[in-house]
């Protein structure tokens, strides 16, 4: 399998450390409105980062693309002197907060984009506090999906499943993760979740077999 000279050498970690400073040296981009909206802090820090990722990237970009529907998989994407392709997906995380579950990708929407050993799926976590309206960054995970242990993720039933970080105060990273045995993990995952799904609908069919007769002998 090719390998990415991001991620297989110690080039994302400094990439990481470079959004942190970054972000931290801008003047304050928020007002008191949106400082107390997490919604509206991560929506202002991506817009910051998708008009800035790439000179944070260095010479190691040949392409670069901010223009994605809310939608889609990516927030930003670019391509490396090597011709790997990377789709980022930029999250953010209020470290204050009690709990946050955030969405990454659909499962079958990853299985597809990985059919490529050229594509990377990134994630791109900016975890921070508040401090009035300054944004003061703890901590920048920017690491292909694969790179993310599975204690610290989920599957929620959402089409054919969607992969979730279970707990944005929890992140365990896997420095260098082989993609082949994660890939394989995320067969197993779903090879157990699917069953258990099939059992639910089962239920919920049974339900409204039991609502139909109900209704049926109810009088007009």
């Amino acid at each position: 399998m090719p390998k990415s000279e991001i991620f297989h050498t110690p080039l994302y970690k400094k990439v990481g450390k470079k959004i942190t400073r970054f972000i931290n040296m801008q003047a304050d981009f928020l007002s008191d409105r949106t400082a107390s909206s997490p919604r509206a802090v991560g929506d202002a820090i991506q817009t910051l980062l998708s008009d800035n990722f790439r000179p944070l990237l260095g010479n190691i970009c040949r392409e670069y693309n901010a223009d994605f529907a809310r939608r889609a998989m990516a927030d930003l994407a670019f391509t490396d002197k090597d011709g790997f392709y990377y789709r980022v997906d930029v999250k953010t995380h209020r470290l204050d907060t009690t709990f946050n579950m955030p969405n990454l990708t659909s499962v079958e929407r990853l299985a597809r984009f990985y059919e490529d050993d050229k594509n990377f799926f990134v994630i791109l976590m900016v975890q921070y506090l508040i401090k009035g309206t300054r944004v003061k960054v703890n901590k920048v995970h920017f690491v292909p999906i694969e790179f993310l242990a599975w204690d610290c993720l989920t599957v929620g039933a959402l089409g054919w499943g969607q992969i979730q970080i279970a707990n944005a105060n929890v992140i365990k990273i896997n420095d260098g993760y082989s993609r082949k045995k994660w890939m394989l993990e995320l067969c197993d995952v779903m090879l157990d979740f699917y069953p258990k799904e099939i059992g639910k609908i089962k239920g919920r069919i049974s339900y409204f077999e039991r609502v139909k007769q109900l209704w049926t002998n109810k009088s007009n």
